[in-house]
């Protein structure tokens, strides 16, 4: 039960005696997250006590860190802000291409950090994030604990198909995957956050997230085939866990995908 009292859902009010009630509109995106009987409507949100407004959204089904901008009663709040009855709130989505930070009561600054921590399911997305240039923390065995930790301790955006890892409190920062194809993700990524003009792409490695240097071919002639030492001449190296890098002939594609973006790519050799 959440602090402060209990709520229900109910898409018309009761006749008669009962809890106490709230008007809760949601917009734009976060409709998305809503059972498809609330979507672009007002929702009656029935409880009991004096809940927070964020255990009012997210009994919704909207995670907080999915949310920029409440206003109760056309006044912004905080999540911790509490419903006695009778007011009406609106719910908006994270506004990454308008400055609201005079409005905010949420959090200190928008998101805007491009610091990424992706769950298990989101390896490829990880890849993709990385080989643009972005900071992405990801494992195979990375848990829920471990994520929300890293998040908290690093500020990292929590990039997730779940939304119950969202709700968590130590977790501010992130982002609902809606699509489960690799480049939907990542066009979803990069337009909710308004990531264009950010990319620094074949900077960092796909593999492990180190930084990519470029190193002279001598110093990595034993480590490529006879081939590309004899076709190639300019080489990149991860600071980190050593893999070597040339443009391959995948280079192309890459570039035309990241074009589709939004945004031409310019410098770096793609592994």
């Amino acid at each position: 039960m959440p602090a402060g009292g209990a709520g229900t859902l109910l898409n018309e009010p009761r006749a008669g005696a009962g809890p106490r009630a709230a008007a809760v509109r949601c917009y734009a995106e976060l409709n998305d997250l809503l059972p498809p009987a609330w979507r672009q409507r007002t929702i009656r949100y029935r409880f009991s006590g004096t809940p927070a407004v964020k255990d009012a959204v997210e009994a919704l089904g909207v995670p907080h860190t999915e949310v920029e901008l409440i206003l109760v009663n056309g006044v912004p709040v905080g999540f911790d802000h509490r419903l006695h009855g009778g007011e009406r709130v609106a719910v908006y989505p994270v506004f990454e291409r308008f400055d609201v930070t005079s409005l905010l009561r949420l959090r200190p600054v928008p998101l805007r950090e491009p610091r990424f921590v992706c769950d298990v399911h989101l390896g490829k997305l990880a890849r993709r994030l990385r080989i643009l240039g972005f900071d992405t923390a990801w494992a195979a065995d990375l848990s829920d604990d471990r994520i929300a930790a890293l998040a908290a301790a690093e500020g990292r955006i929590v990039l997730t198909r779940d939304r119950g890892l969202l709700k968590r409190n130590t977790v501010r920062r992130g982002c609902w995957i809606r699509s489960t194809h690799v480049r939907e993700q990542l066009r979803e990524v990069v337009q909710r956050l308004d990531l264009r003009g950010r990319f620094r792409p074949f900077l960092r490695c796909p593999r492990c997230n180190g930084e990519v240097r470029p190193v002279p071919a001598a110093a990595v002639a034993t480590l490529v085939p006879p081939r590309v030492r004899r076709e190639q001449h300019a080489f990149r190296r991860c600071a980190d866990c050593g893999q070597v890098y040339w443009s391959g002939s995948h280079v192309a594609r890459l570039r035309r995908e990241f074009r589709e973006l939004g945004a031409p790519p310019a410098g770096g050799e793609a592994p």
